[in-house]
């Protein structure tokens, strides 16, 4: 373990706790020291749920270690079923509480509670949190999951979504409208929404859909071999996901396939006139492994970018990610580390980021435009909205979401090249407000331009280089999305002449000189 200002993933009892959120009925009791009860807020806050998590912590203390911990655990349990009366209980040690080694799953036998009380082994400094998730949902489903009769007609169990998962909500309702206009009903969706009894019914429907194989899949993997029950292996992010989709889940249930694409707008948008100047974008893709390699093949075969590199963070997914890559032709990044990312996109200057809130801040950085297409996220991407990802409405999302950073990117560059019109100029007023008054800086702001002035001067080279005010105006004529790229490239070649200012003369001679 390390400290990090940032983290892609928490620890594996932070999955547990989406699980155990996302399910009713289903109490977790945790064994964990004072403090360790911040992931509270990951689902009230930034999920913006209206209940906490039904988690009930030891909340164990320094003074306590010299006495019995696994007195306070007991009574923890004993507690937490008196006052919730779950259907179920989970149990387990945060990173924290592992060191002492109490064994909160043997404990908990000893207690003889009248419900089913699973134990989770999470290693805590070898697994993360998605682990964690999909490792808990296992555990669930292997203690409660028995096979039953069949559902009389064709059903599906959903499988994967959990609370703090990136659209998770949205996607459910997506995917369940493709299922019903096969005639396929949704027999228990899981974890999400899902009681310890609707576990016990899992083995009743046809096949399983999995939604999310970063949370999903051991589960899906075990009841196709305990339960005979088939899975999809095809995530319906996209167009042409969706499509392949409809049909393997056709093949599984023995009916016709159906894809209503009347609410599909995507494809036309991609086809017209006014999204043309995207094609041939350079994005950089970084997220969850099913995410980014559903955006791959989105951002190559459906919006016309070119793949300029991909990564992803959960090592679970190192090996298709890096297959996927090779099939790209870029080098996988497979790390947690944000700083790797970040110097990596630097090195890459694509126009575009494909990736989580981590990769937002770095654009931010960098000036180059993001959309998030993969957890981990905060507030703004749990809208309030219908905003899936998957299925049609999720391809149309999809576009939008993609398509708004260099639109808004392409008016930002118009308005820098009609800089010196008597409305668009810096000490211009805002248009929309009357009389196009002119703006007067205020003593901190003009202060605070005056210092950053020298910073955006300074060359990422060791020779000293300044840009004469003749080209930078010129500079800023370039088109945002490369400007960066430019930029950076005249530096070097001026560097490496041993020229100290840099004239238009320069900044064109320069890009003649990479242009070959």
């Amino acid at each position: 373990m390390k400290l990090t200002v940032w983290t892609y993933e928490g620890p594996p009892h932070v999955g547990a706790m989406r699980v155990a959120t996302a399910m009713k009925g289903l109490h977790y009791v945790l064994h964990a020291p004072q403090g360790d009860t911040y992931a509270d807020l990951l689902f009230t806050m930034i999920e913006r749920r209206n209940h906490r998590p039904p988690v009930t912590y030891t909340t164990f203390q320094a003074r306590d270690l010299g006495s019995d911990t696994a007195n306070l655990f007991k009574t923890a349990c004993l507690e937490a079923y008196d006052r919730f009366r779950p259907q179920a209980m989970i149990v387990g040690a945060s990173c924290t509480a592992e060191l002492i080694q109490d064994d909160p799953g043997g404990m908990a036998e000893t207690i003889g509670l009248p419900i089913p009380v699973i134990p989770l082994e999470l290693p805590s400094y070898q697994r993360k949190e998605n682990f964690g998730a999909d490792e808990t949902f296992l555990q669930i489903c292997r203690h409660l999951a028995r096979p039953v009769e069949k559902t009389a007609h064709p059903s599906a169990n959903l499988i994967g979504p959990t609370a703090l998962g990136f659209r998770h909500r949205d996607d459910i309702t997506e995917v369940t409208a493709l299922l019903e206009d096969m005639g396929i009903s949704v027999n228990v969706c899981a974890p999400y929404d899902a009681t310890p009894e609707d576990i016990t019914r899992l083995g009743a429907a046809q096949f399983n859909v999995l939604m999310y194989p970063e949370t999903g899949e051991s589960a899906c993997r075990w009841m196709e071999r305990e339960l005979g029950l088939p899975y999809t292996k095809v995530v319906p992010i996209g167009v042409g996901a969706t499509r392949d989709f409809v049909a393997e889940v056709a093949a599984l249930a023995g009916t016709e396939p159906k894809f209503d694409e009347s609410r599909l707008r995507l494809p036309w948008y991609s086809a017209s006139v006014d999204s043309t100047y995207l094609t041939g974008k350079r994005v950089f893709l970084f997220g969850d492994g099913t995410h980014v390699a559903a955006a791959a093949r989105i951002a190559r075969d459906e919006m016309g970018f070119e793949v300029a590199g991909m990564g992803c963070y959960n090592r679970e997914m190192a090996r298709p990610i890096r297959a996927l890559a090779r099939e790209y032709g870029v080098e996988a990044l497979i790390t947690d580390d944000y700083l790797e990312v970040e110097a990596t996109i630097e090195a890459l200057a694509p126009e575009m980021i494909l990736g989580t809130q981590m990769e937002r801040h770095i654009g931010k950085r960098l000036g180059i435009p993001c959309a998030v297409i993969s957890a981990p996220v905060h507030v703004q991407d749990f809208p309030a909205r219908y905003s899936p990802q998957m299925g049609i409405e999720g391809a149309n999302v999809i576009f939008d979401t993609w398509v708004h950073p260099l639109v808004m990117g392409l008016e930002e560059h118009l308005l820098t090249m009609f800089r010196e019109d008597f409305e668009f100029h810096d000490a211009a007023g805002p248009s929309h407000h009357g009389g196009h008054a002119p703006r007067v800086l205020g003593e901190t702001e003009a202060a605070h331009r005056a210092e950053k002035a020298p910073e955006a001067a300074a060359p990422a080279s060791s020779v000293e280089v300044v840009w004469l005010p003749a080209a930078e105006k010129e500079l800023k004529k370039i088109p945002f999305f490369v400007r960066g790229k430019a930029k950076r490239n005249t530096e070097t070649f001026a560097s490496e002449r041993g020229q100290s200012e840099i004239s238009v003369e320069t900044l064109y001679e320069a890009k003649a000189h990479y242009a070959r």
